[in-house]
């Protein structure tokens, strides 16, 4: 079982606005693949349901963050730490007039589990999506604390070490009995494969043929040990790669093409699956430096 930690008392909440505000903004730190961290500032609404293949960790500056999870609205307030799992439906919006600002960590698992190397089986959940910790807030002090600049490599590990381990203190569950399995190296290689041909089209018996595992046991084992499966993975990093190419001023169709879609309604239509926004409104909320006022 998941340890207990303390989960955030509710607020009574004003109604939300439905639609997004120009002053709406996001800034993106400018890290390499595995960690997306971005701060945030939204007035109504933020994101459509949508579901990534990422942990999403991370905490409210001001405001009220609202969000349905898990069939129930949750409500951040300052201080208040935010986790979301992989592949579980959310969204997300104000619950006062005058908005929310937050920073988030987006962390494949594929990171946690290596920094667990030996020491967990599964993914860590915390069944509070909002709740208050203390390690798990250290942890992310050393990853958020400042966005404004890229991870140097061992600035990354130290950060990803910590946040694994007051993941797994959290929950104990997730422990290992015995050792690392065949079936947790397939997923590895199938992992690894996925990563280098984000670009072409895999079938699921090119991914028999790596991992040694039928399809069906692959999907299981993938989903256990990534949070999703092999497909949607391999539609993510897509997705990252099309984001990179939006930011760095390519023009949609072309970012499209280049990361593997079929063409740019197919991209569009993954990216706000993924992210709960259209690819031009993400573009257009991006922000090279964090607003003065907000």
């Amino acid at each position: 079982m998941t340890t207990a930690i303390e989960p955030t008392k509710p607020v009574g909440l004003e109604r939300s606005c439905a639609t997004a505000s120009s002053g709406d903004w996001i800034r993106t730190a400018p890290d390499g693949e595995g960690i997306e961290r971005i701060e945030a500032f939204f007035s109504g609404h933020a994101y459509d349901t949508h579901r990534h293949d990422t942990y999403a960790i991370g905490y409210t500056i001001s405001g009220v963050q609202s969000f349905d999870y898990r069939g129930a609205q949750r409500d951040s307030t300052p201080g208040d730490l935010i986790v979301l799992h992989p592949d579980e439906l959310h969204n997300g919006r104000a619950g006062i007039e005058s908005g929310f600002r937050y920073r988030m960590a987006y962390v494949e698992p594929g990171l946690i589990m290596a920094a667990l190397a030996g020491r967990a089986s599964a993914m860590p959940f915390i069944g509070n999506a909002v709740c208050r910790d203390g390690s798990l807030m250290r942890a992310l002090v050393g990853l958020l604390g400042d966005v404004g600049h890229g991870l140097e490599p061992l600035e990354r590990d130290a950060a990803v070490g910590a946040l694994a381990e007051a993941l797994l203190k959290l929950d104990p569950s997730c422990g290992l009995d015995g050792a690392e399995t065949p079936a947790m190296r397939a997923c590895e290689r199938a992992r690894d494969f996925l990563s280098e041909s984000r670009d072409e089209a895999i079938d699921s018996t090119q991914l028999e043929a790596i991992t040694g595992l039928d399809r069906y046991a692959l999907a299981r084992q993938f989903r256990r040990r990534y949070g999703t499966s092999p497909h949607h993975y391999l539609v993510m990093r897509r997705l990252e790669r099309a984001r990179l190419l939006i930011r760095q001023g390519e023009e949609l169709a072309e970012a499209a093409a280049a990361s593997g879609f079929a063409d740019q309604s197919h991209m569009t239509r993954h990216f706000r699956k993924a992210y709960g926004q259209s690819p031009g409104r993400w573009r257009a909320m991006q922000v090279g430096d964090r607003p003065e006022a907000a």
